[in-house]
This record gives structure tokens, C-alpha cells and sequence, in this order.
């Protein structure tokens, strides 16, 4: 098992998207920042805001994209390649459509889904890297998805979204501590 190095969290930069659905990943990430009393510092060399933390004693980077959702792959790959480190040592945090609101999932590799986030990083890096997927809902037709992951969802959906976050941030722990396996068995116990 490579252990993971890196935590990614996926969403777009500015202060207009900060409450929207597509910026979840962002969310789960500060909140991870915030425990391990870390503050995120901007460099461009990178496209991206990043922090060195200890999680569950295990000693990671925490990195979010400043690039927009469908240009995070190149950010990921300069990170990486900066760092000099495997794609498949990466958790990458993101908004998962075909997920109700309040569920968590982790998962290895994979296709994309349609997230445009996850394409550019597969089309940068390869899709070897595990996704934690943090449950949006979906609008009921395709036609929709642009404005409803863009729009900051309602009171009830993101009561159910920040109530799963401590789970998901426990399952990160987890994964640190113990693997993926473990952390999967953590998640979809319920």
C-alpha cells in the first residue's frame, strides 16, 4: 500500500463560489487545515494554495487548486511533479453528483463521472488515485448540472452536506492511520 502524501481538495477560487456545491472538496480541506491549526499559503509556482500538516500523526500536504474546477489537473501536476510525488500516493476530495447529500464515499481509481475536475486531473495524472466523494445530489437531468453545482445548495441539503463532513473527516484519519480498506469500512458501514 503507498501511503498517501498529498490531500487535494477540488473547487473554485473566489469568494463568489466559496458556498457552492462544486466547492465541497474546499470545504472538507479547510476544515482538516483548521484541526491540524495549519493556514494554507498561496504559491503560484504551484497553482495553488498548500500547507504542510500532521493528520492523525501522519505528516501530509494539503494542496486546493487555484485554478477553476476544470483546469485543477494542471495544478495537481505541477504540485506533484514539484513535490516528486506518485499520483497514486494522492487523496483527491471532491462533489460527487451521483451521491445524496450527507453521504461520503472513498473509492481507488475510476473514470470521471462527468466531474470536470476529476477529467483534467485523469487527463493529467493518471486515474490512479483514491477520491473521497462527498454527496451533492443530483439536479434529475444532465442539462441541469452546470448551475446546480454551481449555486450554493439549500438549508436542509447543506445541513445534511456539513453533518457528513466530520465522518468524512474521520475517514481521512483513518485512511492515514490505517489504509484505505479500513477507512472504506469506516464509510460504508452505515
Amino acid at each position: 500500500m503507498t501511503p498517501v502524501s498529498v490531500i487535494v481538495g477540488l473547487g473554485n477560487p473566489g469568494e463568489k463560489y466559496a458556498a457552492t456545491r462544486h466547492n465541497v472538496g474546499f470545504w472538507l480541506i479547510n476544515r482538516i487545515a483548521v484541526a491540524a491549526n495549519e493556514k494554507f499559503k498561496a504559491e503560484k509556482k504551484l497553482g495553488g494554495d498548500i500547507c504542510q500538516a500532521s493528520v492523525a500523526e501522519a505528516k501530509v500536504r494539503l494542496f486546493k487548486p487555484s485554478t477553476f474546477m476544470n483546469e485543477s489537473g494542471q495544478a495537481v501536476r505541477r504540485m506533484l511533479d514539484f513535490y516528486k510525488v506518485d499520483a497514486g500516493q494522492i487523496l483527491v476530495m471532491h462533489d460527487e453528483l451521483d451521491l445524496p447529500p450527507g453521504t461520503v464515499r472513498l473509492k481507488r481509481g475510476g473514470g470521471h463521472g462527468g466531474h470536470n475536475g476529476l477529467r483534467d486531473i485523469i487527463s493529467h495524472c493518471g486515474s490512479d488515485f483514491l477520491r473521497l466523494r462527498i454527496g451533492i445530489g443530483h439536479p434529475g437531468h444532465k442539462s441541469q448540472v452546470t448551475g446546480y453545482v454551481l449555486k450554493p445548495p439549500g438549508a436542509g441539503e447543506r445541513q445534511l452536506i456539513e453533518d457528513s463532513l466530520p465522518d468524512a473527516h474521520r475517514a481521512v484519519e483513518v485512511l492515514l492511520q490505517d489504509g484505505p480498506e479500513r477507512a472504506m469500512h469506516f464509510l460504508h458501514s452505515d
